[in-house]
């Protein structure tokens, strides 16, 4: 499968991202007709896999001459999915500095996201977050609510960087599950860096959703070169906390061995807990095509029908 690798130096930059994030889905559905992930074609919002022992009177047998594969025809009520796009937009999440780095990808994922649950005649809503809701929008299926999520998401790459704007995970997964009222998908991009001393909260907040019976998928974003792998030239560095404005003095080579031991725990414990409470985590590396999450979603999306 063709790999969709994005410059986010110049994400910023682009004048179009409904433009962008169209080609994005016709490049990964155009990947997945030569793949051997032919179950997540473009048929997918006409087609389910087939199910065995059930009825054959629905099969498609067009598709299984093309793809080997048994599919049966997906009827219109089949297809309706609600999916809501949760977006931290606090200050950690514009690192790095010189291109909002995490940011940057969320936005684009989050474009390409909306992009293909249209495609599906999904329904979808977009939430952006800090220490507050920043913006909402109702979760729908037309075109131009297609429009205006892509359009909202533009305006949020064009924002200065927030002076020192704290994330509040918790608070508002409690608020998105109060306000959700029927069963949906709801995908959460998040670093989670500023979180470590609040993961009981947040995971809280994250039982909230499953007892809702609302499916959690978490990309959880990090820049792996400098926050997990640590790696800065070995001269003094004056680091500066995007949220909370600290600043501290060090040595890289001398707290490397103790940071990415860390970070390892804390990732170790991201998945523990997502195991345990059925919530499908994927660690994003900056460095990594944008095809891990499209996939992810729709590997996700095969599971909640």
């Amino acid at each position: 499968m063709s790999r969709i690798t994005v410059d986010l130096d110049n994400v910023r930059n682009v004048q179009n991202l409904e433009f962008l994030a169209k080609r994005l889905v016709e490049g990964f559905i155009t990947g997945l007709h030569k793949s051997p992930y032919h179950g997540f074609s473009v048929e997918f919002s006409e087609h389910r896999l087939y199910n065995s022992g059930e009825s054959t009177r629905h099969m498609d047998w067009k598709v299984f001459a093309r793809t080997e594969k048994l599919f049966v025809k997906r009827y219109e009520e089949e297809t309706n999915l609600r999916c809501q796009l949760l977006l931290d937009v606090s200050g950690s999440m514009y690192y790095p500095t010189n291109n909002y780095g995490k940011l940057s990808y969320a936005v684009l994922s989050a474009a390409a996201l909306a992009t293909l649950l249209q495609k599906q005649r999904d329904a979808v809503g977009l939430t952006t977050f800090s220490d507050q809701i920043e913006m909402q929008t109702p979760i729908k299926s037309t075109g131009a609510h297609l429009h205006t999520i892509l359009l909202a998401l533009q305006q949020q790459l064009q924002k200065p960087a927030p002076p020192q704007k704290e994330t509040r995970v918790a608070s508002m997964l409690h608020h998105v599950a109060q306000q959700l009222p029927k069963r949906s998908l709801v995908i959460l991009f998040s670093d989670l860096l500023s979180q470590y001393e609040q993961l009981d909260e947040i995971f809280l907040a994250l039982q909230h959703l499953r007892h809702q019976q609302h499916e959690v998928l978490l990309f959880h974003l990090t820049h792996a070169e400098t926050e997990e792998e640590f790696n800065f030239p070995d001269k003094p560095f004056m680091f500066q906390g995007l949220e909370n404005g600290e600043k501290i003095k060090v040595q890289p080579a001398e707290i490397r061995e103790e940071y990415v031991k860390a970070m390892k725990q804390f990732k170790n414990e991201l998945k523990l807990r997502c195991g345990q409470y059925r919530i499908d985590l994927v660690s994003v590396d900056l460095r990594e095509p944008i095809d891990k999450v499209l996939q992810a979603y729709l590997v996700k999306r095969q599971k909640v029908r």
